[in-house]
């Protein structure tokens, strides 16, 4: 799927931002290889998304064999 560009209907949703949690996350790197625009790295076993780069397109959240990755609420101060 690498190279592989969502369609420009699949639209950021401007009010979520990805979570990691690092108390689950061992590194496996599932949603690594799904990631069609490459927003998604390893650093130390631990899954890190580009917020920039990353679409929403949510593939790698069933990916996820730990349930360690969601979207959640973007919370402003």
């Amino acid at each position: 799927m690498r190279g592989i560009r969502p369609s420009d209907t699949m639209a950021r949703d401007p009010n979520r931002t990805f979570e990691v949690h690092d108390d689950r996350c061992f590194g496996c790197a599932a949603c690594v290889a799904l990631c069609p625009v490459d927003a998604l790295h390893l650093d130390d076993l631990l899954a890190i998304v580009d917020e920039p780069a990353c679409t929403h397109c949510k593939l790698c959240i069933p990916a996820c064999p730990v349930h360690a990755l969601s979207l959640k609420p973007l919370v402003t101060q």
